[in-house]
């Protein structure tokens, strides 16, 4: 899911992509919604899957446009966007491809690219919710997602782990006090324990979207006791990185309306 996004003034920055969408960057009423494809009992055994997951995808770097309908039409019932990165950076297909998205009947949401090495957490909060980031219970726009992880140029973004989760606490607690909704949290399980030191204090609030491509989601990181969103090596059903919902598509629609 990272894909290397921007090379600016001598940086070059790394991309993960999901984003939030505008509450009012999708007119089009959506389709109704019908069951998404059923994946079975499939990975209930791992780490607090529940019996029914729902498929959804991840789009970054891919050439426009997206057969949306048709990703719909294979069982994809969500997606996370990239709106913005930093505190410079909107990703210019977010409008759009929210837009698409909502018409073809997706939930969706959008996601920020931290680079910590660049401002604060609380900077890039306020960046993110003014441009994508935002959320409004229509029922069709899933929580903030803050996208952590590696940059290109070097690990934990040349901060130590005490700074690196105060720019976490930072991040979250301003996305939560401007949008009401506590941000989903994408990372993996090695990142974490390096550039974190086994930070256990955003699972309680925060969902994990936890990055491992693999046969199941593996050991999750310090604080979360079950993964929401799991990306994983699953490629071809859909356009983009394929991720599983750990939950009915009621449940979805219930976390999307901050049920």
């Amino acid at each position: 899911m990272v894909r290397p996004l921007l090379a600016a003034a001598g940086a070059v920055l790394g991309l993960m992509g999901l984003t939030l969408v505008a509450p009012d960057s999708a007119t089009a009423t959506p389709q109704a919604l019908p069951a998404a494809t059923d994946r079975g009992a499939v990975r209930s055994a791992h780490h607090g899957a529940l019996a029914e997951t729902t498929p959804g995808l991840e789009i970054g770097g891919l050439a426009r446009p997206i057969d949306w309908a048709g990703a719909y039409a294979a069982g994809a019932r969500f997606v996370y966007l990239k709106a913005t990165e930093g505190t410079s950076y909107q990703d210019p297909d977010f409008p759009t491809d929210s837009a698409d998205a909502a018409k073809a009947g997706f939930l969706r949401g959008a996601y920020h690219f931290a680079t910590p090495s660049t401002s604060t957490g609380t900077a890039q909060a306020d960046y993110f919710v003014a441009h994508g980031g935002s959320w409004s219970a229509d029922g069709k726009t899933l929580p903030p997602l803050l996208d952590i992880e590696n940059g290109a140029s070097s690990a934990c973004w040349g901060l130590g782990q005490a700074a690196m989760r105060t720019w976490l606490t930072d991040f979250v607690g301003e996305v939560h006090a401007r949008t009401g909704r506590w941000p989903v949290v994408y990372t993996t399980t090695s990142w974490w324990t390096q550039c974190t030191g086994d930070f256990a204090g955003l699972g309680t609030n925060d969902p994990l979207f936890i990055a491992r491509n693999a046969t199941d989601p593996g050991t999750l990181p310090a604080g979360w006791a079950t993964w929401t969103f799991w990306q994983h090596p699953e490629t071809g059903r859909f356009p983009g990185d394929g991720v599983d919902f750990n939950g009915s598509l009621s449940a979805l629609q219930r976390l999307a309306n901050n049920g």
